[in-house]
């Protein structure tokens, strides 16, 4: 079969076994720090991804994708709004809610909670608590029975089981001159309330806060008349969530506090994106430095095969063609390195679930210790633009640090080459 010259000879230059042991060792070398890069870097990544998304998932268990509130007057007619909110493109489910700012306990001790008010009926379109019931159900918040669901750390907190009764105490506003807290006008209002349900959704921040009652108990409590304080909506697609709560508050008249699970969660998703692109950054650099050692190879390379240099130019081969010859031949090490690591980076990264408790058990150590983290298991999702995108930068980088080599081969001049020969 037909190669050109120089392919043909920067292959032979790959397959060589000749005097230059050391040559071909830190050629292996190289390759071997570019496949070891990438195939970290893909895992890394795809590690990454897994917990972002499990934390996502975890986030808007309990939480809906985006929120539209407004004051008690707007949210009369909340059911019509509803309604109408149901029937936009992309809406999955519309529940009403109502937050109070408050205090729970059994007691003289009370912590720090926030009591939301839900419609239990409707509810399970907009989140999954439902789903991670520990003890009884969201059924049984009966309007008018004064019943609560906490969860798991809340109850814990306050020594609370099914069953239980506990107090809730929420400030409220009062008539003017009455209950006067610098300069506000609130005043305490205590309810009494039977735990009939525990949720466990896997998330510190909704475990230890989150408290549950019916709708009209809350309103009751709160003094709003019935009306909820805003609604929760829910879509087929999560990140279209921004941009669609927008324009459904537009279509139902506007004057909404419009909220998103990207505004409130933006600390936890910001802190994962920085992490990754340091993680990048970083295991990107040991690709860097993998992939130009092949430089220190190739000048070496062309050092040994001076004399080769020499004789093929006084045959007539030109320096584009002696260029094209190194090209080859880093170009060869370097992508059958980042191929290679492109194949054992996938390959770990849709095993990581199998590979680390294998691990974990030769080592005797737990990644994610289950009494100390949530996520017990180390999640993997990989994206292939990200796949990609390594391995893509991982080739251009071996094609640049052959260009030094290469060019220096290609100014060798025979007659100073074959002078002492």
């Amino acid at each position: 079969m037909f190669h050109p010259l120089p392919l043909f000879l920067g292959l032979r230059y790959v397959r060589s076994r000749g005097r230059g042991f050391f040559v071909s060792f830190i050629s292996w070398i190289s390759m071997l720090g570019i496949c070891v890069g990438v195939a970290a870097l893909i895992t890394v990544i795809s590690v990454m991804n897994g917990l972002e998304s499990e934390l996502r998932t975890r986030l808007l268990s309990p939480a809906s994708h985006a929120t539209l509130a407004a004051p008690p007057e707007r949210m009369r007619d909340w059911q019509a709004l509803a309604d109408k909110a149901r029937h936009e493109p992309g809406v999955t489910g519309v529940a009403p809610y109502l937050d109070l700012q408050g205090m729970v306990g059994r007691g003289q001790e009370l912590r720090p909670a926030l009591i939301r008010g839900i419609d239990p009926s409707v509810e399970p379109q907009v989140s999954d608590i439902a789903a991670h019931m520990t003890a009884g159900s969201l059924d049984l918040l009966v309007p008018g029975e004064q019943r609560i669901v906490l969860g798991s750390g809340l109850a814990w907190s306050i020594e609370a089981r099914v069953g239980d009764e506990i107090t809730a105490l929420v400030p409220t506003r009062s008539a003017a001159g009455e209950g006067m807290v610098a300069g506000i006008d609130l005043t305490p209002r205590i309810q009494t309330f039977k735990v009939v349900g525990i949720f466990e959704v896997g998330l510190q921040e909704h475990d230890t806060l989150l408290a549950l009652v019916s709708l009209e108990d809350a309103s009751a409590f709160a003094g709003t008349g019935g009306s909820p304080t805003g609604l929760r909506l829910k879509f087929a697609d999560v990140f279209a969530a921004p941009a669609r709560a927008r324009q459904i508050a537009t279509e139902l008249g506007g004057g909404f506090d419009i909220s998103d699970w990207t505004i409130e969660n933006a600390s936890y998703f910001r802190a994962v994106g920085i992490e990754k692109k340091m993680m990048s950054l970083i295991l990107m650099l040991v690709v860097a430095v993998a992939a130009f050692n092949t430089v220190s190879a190739l000048v070496m390379v062309v050092n040994e095969k001076r004399t080769d240099i020499a004789i093929l130019r006084t045959l007539g081969l030109s320096p584009h063609a002696i260029l094209s010859v190194f090209v080859t031949l880093g170009v060869v090490i370097g992508w059958f390195g980042a191929l290679l690591g492109c194949l054992l980076g996938l390959l770990l990264a849709f095993n990581v679930e199998s590979i680390v408790p294998v691990l974990e058990s030769m080592l005797g150590v737990h990644i994610f210790d289950p009494t100390v983290y949530y996520i017990t298991e180390v999640p993997s999702e990989v994206h292939w633009p990200q796949v990609i995108a390594i391995t893509g930068t991982a080739l251009i980088l071996t094609v640049l640090a052959t260009i030094y080599p290469a060019l220096r081969g290609a100014a060798t001049e025979p007659a100073e080459a074959l002078r002492y020969e």
